[in-house]
């Protein structure tokens, strides 16, 4: 059995997960590594056709040969070939804005720089794919489903992450601008908001045990977030089973935020 179980059945035999997602197309940012790649993978084997986008061909290429996906090249940092990109993706049913990066540096030493690309990367790149997704389903009368990969760091602060956390809190402020104004065409939109995760760049954040030893013993489960964990949780959210969830920022961080 693989780590990833999509034909795994449901509470009373009955929920067909290699099916879950027949027919819809999803569009997954940031999927070369990660959280994203994970979600790719796992909603390919729950039926759904994936349009993968990230800035690295090589793990395009890979995680094509892998699932078959579809893939589009582009580095969200620049805002006219995002707009490009998200319009080439469409018609989408589905979208998971999941692009992130993050460069560690001090408040006081924090360049405009790397602020600036992370704004752009982490929450600018969400609007613009998010528009064109949404204008799309509008005008073909899809209700479908968004979910913006946010933090905890949306909620609390960690040092040496000034941008990072200011572009998840401004994340889950979009969020819930979103699910009203799109609501009301049918269109949910939710955040997921997991603590550190131990993707590549989880690990190269929080190597140093010196810093990831207080956060650890500050979570009653004791160990960080596997991304298994996170894209199950994103399928959750754009599955007919949340179809009363709109407008949240699930937080998936082992009780860290109420220890």
């Amino acid at each position: 059995m693989s780590d990833i179980d999509a034909s795994r059945p449901g509470e009373h035999g009955q929920l067909d997960r290699s099916r879950e997602f027949a027919g819809k197309t999803v569009l997954i940012t940031g999927a070369g590594k990660g959280i994203g790649r994970t979600t790719a993978k796992l909603l390919a084997q729950r039926g759904a056709r994936v349009i993968a986008l990230s800035r690295a061909a090589d793990d395009l290429n890979t995680l094509k040969e892998e699932t078959g996906c579809e893939t589009l090249c582009v580095d969200l940092a620049d805002a006219a070939a995002a707009l490009e990109a998200a319009r080439a993706a469409q018609p989408v049913d589905l979208l998971v804005n999941c692009a992130g990066m993050v460069e560690l540096q001090p408040f006081l030493d924090t360049t405009v720089e790397a602020f600036d690309r992370t704004i752009a990367v982490n929450l600018r790149a969400a609007l613009i794919v998010s528009q064109q997704c949404a204008r799309s389903m509008i005008e073909r009368g899809v209700k479908g489903a968004i979910v913006n990969v946010s933090s905890v760091s949306a909620q609390i602060g960690f040092p040496l992450h000034a941008a990072y956390c200011a572009s998840k809190s401004g994340l889950d402020g979009l969020t819930r601008v979103m699910a009203i104004e799109l609501g009301e065409h049918g269109i949910r939109v939710n955040a997921v908001n997991p603590t550190v995760t131990m993707t590549p760049m989880g690990e190269k954040a929080w190597s140093d045990p010196a810093k990831s030893g207080p956060v650890l013993a500050r979570i009653p489960l004791h160990r960080f977030v596997q991304p298994l964990e996170v894209a199950n949780t994103i399928a959750y959210l754009l599955s007919d089973e949340s179809s009363m969830v709109n407008g949240v920022s699930m937080i998936v961080d082992g009780g860290l935020l109420v220890a």
